[in-house]
């Protein structure tokens, strides 16, 4: 930007007070200023120095208010967050349910939606999602309509469109041999039975072996509420879930495929976070993460011995995790073949399906 278009800015404020400055992305002026390295000619850090300058000269009868926004609120200058400049903080989290379902209805209101649409079951099903991909979806969901030839938008095209935004767009002209089919059929009755069985975990609201984006299949759950935090028990129980196709394809099928790769990664993720950060093993409640310095290198304050420990640690959560998927699978045998011929046999089923084969299977 440079310092002469932060001191002409600060003018016409100046000129039109009372008045407020808007500056969006601070963080790519207001990055920490780099320490040790001779950069007093970086144009950045002249830029951020005159900003620091101008706000100084504020008192209460400037009648000028800055406000800033970023997503990276960690990388700014700590000159910049102090008393007297930006020492106010306010906090846009992601949506909860509640506001999700508000956002869908204000986007909604702008297409035909049929009577019978529930967007309390499409916020369940998009956590994480902010305004802007919602809005994405109810357009995506107008799309998937006109195509069909349809005049209004129905609960199942959204719920398509949210799939296709969450997951991509289904692959059917893929050919898939159907001896991997049948594996990731197996794959994913593995992890909705996992889903289906455990103490905490969300249910389970629709499996399928169509393929979408890089995966094969998706075991879909939805939350029944809003979830702030997670106890040890259930951070498990999301492991064994995770682990439940690999080891469905193990007992069925006697060895292991690429597919569960995903769901590795997603669970050594998990449980390093139990371990270094959550507190969570015996370790106890130890910060283990790595600190980072000026965005350059990572630095390990512990031990050589500590990190064998958390490396054994990390290694006894999911293996007990996958032990008691193993049990889970076994004694769920026959469930575990019904599920996957269904799939099979329809490629997409509902929950709904899941807990009616187990449920007839328990009473057997």
């Amino acid at each position: 930007v440079g310092a002469s278009r932060v001191r002409d800015l600060f003018e016409d404020a100046r000129k039109q007070s009372p008045c407020i400055i808007f500056i969006d992305e601070i963080d790519a002026v207001g990055k920490a200023r780099s320490v040790g390295v001779a950069s007093a000619n970086d144009e950045r850090d002249q830029t951020l120095n005159q900003l620091l300058v101008e706000m100084d000269g504020f008192d209460s009868q400037t009648g000028i208010i800055v406000l800033a926004a970023t997503n990276r609120a960690d990388v700014l200058d700590p000159a910049l967050l102090r008393p007297g400049r930006f020492d106010r903080r306010v906090v846009v989290p992601i949506s909860d349910i509640l506001g999700r379902e508000k956002i869908l209805a204000i986007h909604g209101a702008k297409v035909k939606l049929a009577p019978d649409v529930n967007l309390k079951d499409i916020a369940k099903g998009t956590s994480g999602m902010s305004g802007a991909d919602l809005e994405n979806l109810i357009n995506e969901a107008a799309l998937l309509t006109a195509r069909a030839n349809k005049t209004v938008i129905d609960q199942e095209t959204l719920e398509q469109a949210r799939d296709k935004v969450l997951m991509g767009s289904e692959r059917r002209s893929m050919v898939i041999p159907e001896d991997e089919k049948k594996i990731t059929a197996c794959h994913e009755a593995g992890h909705a039975i996992l889903a289906q069985s455990l103490k905490g975990l969300d249910a389970v609201h629709k499996v399928s072996i169509v393929p979408r984006g890089m995966a094969l299949g998706i075991t879909q759950t939805l939350p029944e509420e809003n979830q702030l935090s997670i106890s040890a028990e259930k951070a498990e129980n999301m492991i064994s879930m995770l682990m439940g196709g690999r080891v469905a394809e193990e007992l069925i099928y006697k060895h292991f495929t690429t597919g569960a790769s995903n769901d590795i990664e997603r669970a050594t993720h998990l449980a390093k976070k139990m371990v270094c950060e959550w507190g969570m093993s015996p370790m106890g409640p130890i910060n283990f993460t790595p600190e980072n310095q000026g965005g350059i290198v990572n630095v390990f304050e512990f031990s050589e011995q500590t990190k064998q420990q958390i490396d054994h640690e990390i290694r006894a959560i999911i293996k007990r995790a996958t032990e008691k998927t193993r049990e889970v699978l076994t004694k769920e045998a026959k469930s575990l073949e019904e599920i996957t011929n269904l799939l099979l046999e329809k490629e997409t089923i509902s929950g709904h399906q899941v807990r009616e084969i187990m449920n007839k299977n328990k009473t057997v």
